[in-house]
Formats: structure tokens, sequence, C-alpha cells
């Protein structure tokens, strides 16, 4: 067991060394090219802790948050590149949490706990609503399309947690949090308002969510017991 928390402590030391690593050289231009090499670098280290976990749990539901993982490091590297990758980004990461979604279907059913719905949807409603007066005319209908499926996986994430109490689904609620607020500062800072030192802040939130997410593949099984 102290063999296993030391294992994971060595991935969560490697991956918030890389991510530190990729802020900086997203905050300052003469460190560029580490941006470039550590953003990338972060998710997949990310991916890696997930498939060096304890095989707990179901196997689909380690696959699904492989593939999430792998198209999120999609997303991650259009994001990056000198040219505007923003449409390509944005569908990667749709992708991504179709197939976190799909994932945590595995460990309950859709939407039970129906104020998860109502929650995410007040959010993103109102982010949205800050939005809408800056978004281009052609981005208006993918962002809406991405905004709930982001939103639909924040509330799969929290209602399964909802529904069987545990370490495992308690992360990975925790995770789709997490990616809510990533994205709604990344969204705001480009098309509402800048925010100072925007890389840190998003990109922060946004490994936060994805380790959360990738370590909820390793914790105990799903609890059999629900709530009534």
């Amino acid at each position: 067991m102290m063999v296993m928390e030391g294992s994971r402590h060595l991935w969560t030391t490697a991956i918030v060394a890389s991510a530190t690593l990729a802020i900086v050289g997203a905050e300052i231009a003469a460190l560029r090219g580490s941006h470039y090499v550590f953003k990338p670098l972060t998710t997949l280290l990310i991916l890696a802790m997930a498939q060096r976990l304890p095989r707990t749990g179901s196997a689909d539901y380690r696959r699904l948050v492989v593939v999430g993982l792998l198209l999120s490091t999609l997303g991650d590297v259009f994001l990056m590149l000198p040219f505007d990758g923003f449409v390509f980004g944005l569908g990667s990461f749709l992708l991504a949490h179709i197939a976190y979604l799909a994932a945590l279907r595995k460990r309950g059913g859709w939407w039970r706990a129906r104020w998860s719905l109502i929650v995410y949807a007040v959010i993103a409603s109102l982010v949205f609503a800050q939005l809408w007066p800056g978004l281009p005319r052609e981005l208006k209908v993918p962002v809406i399309v991405y905004v709930i499926a982001l939103a639909g996986m924040a509330a799969q994430a929290a209602s399964v947690w909802w529904e069987h109490p545990g370490r495992a689904t308690r992360v990975a609620a925790l995770g789709g949090a997490f990616f809510v607020a990533s994205d709604a500062l990344l969204a705001l800072d480009r098309f509402s308002a800048p925010i100072p030192v925007a890389s840190l802040w998003v990109l922060a939130t946004y490994w936060v969510a994805q380790w959360c997410i990738a370590r909820s593949v390793g914790d105990e099984p799903v609890s059999v017991r629900t709530r009534s």
C-alpha cells in the first residue's frame, strides 16, 4: 500500500513540474518553447498515470477515460499552435467530453440526481450569457453544442457521486467541476474580458480536472450502496 501511494505521489510530482513549466512558457514569451513541449506532455503524463493505477472497477471505464485524455492532448496541441486552431481544439475537447460522459454512464444512471442538471444548467447559462455578445457568429452554434456537452458531463459526474457515494465517484465529480471552471475562464478571457495571468488559472484548473478524472480510474470500485 505504501509503495502504491509513493508511486502516485511520484506521478503527481512529475505532473505538477511539467504543468509549471508549461504555464511559465505560456506567460513568458522568451520561454514559449517550454509551453509547446510541456503542455501536451503534462496531459500525457496524466494519461500515463491513469494507465499505471491499480486495475479496479470497469475496464471500459478506464478505456473511455484514456480515450478522453488522448483527445484532450490533441485539443491541447490545436489550442497552442501558432495559427488559430480554436475550432479544431473545441471539436477535440467535445469528443473528449463525450468519452468521459460515456465512461461515467458505466458507473451510474443518466442524471438521476436532477439537481446536478439544474446546477450546471444555471452555471452554463450565466457563463454563456456573458460570452454571447463577444462570440463570432460562426462560433455561436459550435460553442452552444460544446457547453451542453461539458455541462452534461459535469452534471453526470456529480449525479453518479450522489447515486454511488465513494472516493472514486467523488474525485470524478471534482474533475467535472474543475473542467467547467477552466473552460469558463478560457472562454471569458477569449470572448468577454481579459483575465490577468489567464494561462495560470485556465491551465491549473484544467490539469486539476484531468488529474481528478484520471485518478477516478484507480480508486476502489464504486460502492453498491445507492442513495434513497
